[in-house]
């Protein structure tokens, strides 16, 4: 069964939606392209949308039609595909493709311009670039082989014939390099060295981010002559990440050393609690951290559970229920992770609070990542 056909009227929907995202026009160049390529032709029959509380609802075209078709020309992330009970693949809110189209500089840069897509999934984006500059201009990456297919298959139904490889995107496509832009779908947590070996010098890697402790911003880097790379995080986006860090809570098996026992004064919720400035700084500068609320009350009214990726490190900050001004900690491990937590607060404190986008990354040519934040008119190397 073929899609139900959009209207002139749907296309203006979701022009307005991401205009009014945006606080600004789009551009005519990315206006065009949006009017070309038909989202709904790259959604499958069922998609799952949010239902405002954490979850998912089913949304059937064969059942649902109507709805099915105002949701895919509304301004919304689309689940398209689920792994394991867990979201795993998705249509990204055209707004986000937009402004990370713009991120790019495809509003401005000159053409030819050869890009390497790293997620292909619906080909959504795929074909948005392919409007933008060519087919022959376009090599789209996908690592799932049921995506790959599908993505080429909306692609070609649509009329775009970009290079579809089925293939692991960390390490890029070497037959196709180098590129001027290589623009990744899902969020990372470090640059693969393969992605800034086949950029060209003064090239452009733009990709979402995440660490352990916060999936969000997005990174845009220009690469150098000799391999390595500067940029600045936005604060924008929030995406699948390409692997996903390894989730847990304390393993009392996995401990190394006695636990220690302590207070802090530092409440969870200032790094835990929603603050996307704060929770983006503990993220960079404390390296494999990742948090979970437990509220169960099995061993406090409210605790945070706090694990580095190893599983042997580990610590727990509980709030009695009373007192808001200090909290009983419990570390165990070869790290101090709370007190890492702390330090790491601290340090954006002083700085002034800095926002995800007084952050930046130095990549050198060995591929050492650096983070820094500019504060103070100064930047600071963490």
């Amino acid at each position: 069964m073929r899609a139900p056909a959009a209207t002139a009227a749907h296309t203006q929907q979701l022009l307005d939606q991401v205009t009014q995202f945006l606080g600004h026009p789009i551009p005519p160049v990315l206006e065009r392209a949006l009017r070309t390529v038909p989202r709904h032709l790259f959604l499958p029959d069922r998609i799952w949308l949010g239902d405002g509380q954490g979850g998912y609802g089913l949304c059937d075209r064969a059942a649902e039609p109507e709805r099915w078709l105002e949701a895919a020309y509304s301004d919304a992330s689309l689940v398209t595909q689920f792994t394991e009970g867990l979201p795993s693949s998705s249509a990204s809110m055209p707004s986000m493709v937009v402004r990370t189209l713009l991120l790019a500089g495809l509003d401005t840069l000159p053409r030819p311009l050869s890009v390497a897509e790293l997620g292909t999934a619906t080909g959504f984006n795929a074909a948005l670039l392919c409007a933008l500059l060519g087919d022959r201009e376009v090599t789209t990456i996908e690592l799932d082989a049921a995506l790959a297919e599908a993505g080429q298959s909306n692609l070609r139904a649509a009329g775009y014939t970009p290079t579809v490889v089925r293939g692991d995107a960390a390490g890029g496509w070497w037959d196709r390099a180098p590129y001027d832009l290589i623009l990744a779908t899902f969020s990372v947590d470090r640059i693969p060295a393969a992605w800034l070996a086949q950029t060209v010098p003064g090239g452009r890697i733009i990709t979402p981010w995440n660490s352990a402790w916060c999936c969000y911003g997005t990174l845009a880097l220009t690469t150098g002559q000799d391999g390595s790379a500067q940029g600045r995080f936005h604060s924008f986006a929030a995406f699948m990440p390409m692997r996903r860090p390894a989730a847990g809570t304390p393993d009392p098996a996995a401990e190394d050393g006695s636990p220690q026992t302590a207070t802090s004064t530092l409440s969870p919720w200032e790094v835990a609690g929603g603050n996307l400035d704060a929770e983006f700084h503990v993220g960079l500068t404390v390296p494999g951290a990742s948090f979970g609320w437990d509220i169960s009350g099995d061993h406090a009214p409210v605790r945070l559970d706090v694990v580095d990726a190893t599983g042997r490190s580990w610590a727990t900050v509980d709030y009695d229920g009373h007192h808001s001004d200090r909290f009983a900690v419990t570390q165990c491990g070869p790290r101090r992770l709370w007190n890492e937590v702390t330090a790491a607060h601290e340090r954006w404190q002083r700085l002034g609070r800095p926002s995800v986008d007084q952050h930046g990354l130095a990549i050198d040519a060995a591929g050492t990542h650096t983070p820094w934040v500019e504060a103070a008119g100064r930047k600071h190397t963490l």
